[in-house]
This record gives C-alpha cells, structure tokens and sequence, in this order.
C-alpha cells in the first residue's frame, strides 16, 4: 500500500531496468518504426525519399561528413545524458533513503 500511495519509491533496480530500456531498446524502436512507416505509408515514403534526394545532393563532401559526424555526436551525448539522468535518480534515493533511515 505505501508504493501505490508514494511514501515509498521504487527501488535502484527499477531504474536500472528503465534505463537498459531507454538506452538499448528506445533507439532500435524508434529506427524500427522510422522504417515501418517508411514502407506502410507511401506519402511518408514519397517525402522521405525526395527529402533525402534533395538534401543530400545540395550537400559536398565535407558537409556530408560534418552531418554524419554531428549525427553521431548528437545521439552520443543523448546516451550520456540519459545515464546521466538515472544517475541523478539513483544518487537520489540513495540519499533519501540514508535520510529516512537515520
């Protein structure tokens, strides 16, 4: 009964399951999906493949390898901060919980 009315948290465990599900399961999904609707419907199809021919041919080289790059540095550091963010969480109710037991 204290879980459903909050005076106690979920445990460490939790969030760490959590944060496997958003780091690992999260990006698969969302790129699963990209496809799925890609293939499913043809006006997300058409506009995919003329935005992508468009854009990419107005880009040279160097800008092609610096949007690769920023691509890659982006999702990078949304994967820190998401640790980040569950080692916030985690340092938290370990606090907490030192708190209420002393």
């Amino acid at each position: 009964m204290d879980f459903l009315t909050f005076k106690s948290f979920i445990s460490t465990e939790a969030l760490i399951v959590f944060y496997y599900i958003g780091a690992i399961i999260m990006p698969f999904g969302a790129w699963y999906f990209t496809i799925w609707s890609i293939r499913k419907y043809e006006i997300v199809n058409m506009s995919y493949e003329t935005g992508k021919a468009t854009f990419w041919k107005s880009l040279n080289l160097k800008q092609k390898s610096g949007l690769i790059i920023f691509l890659i540095a982006s999702f990078l550091l949304m994967e820190l901060f998401w640790r980040m963010l569950f080692e916030f969480l985690i340092a938290y109710m370990q606090i907490r919980g030192a708190l209420v037991q002393s």
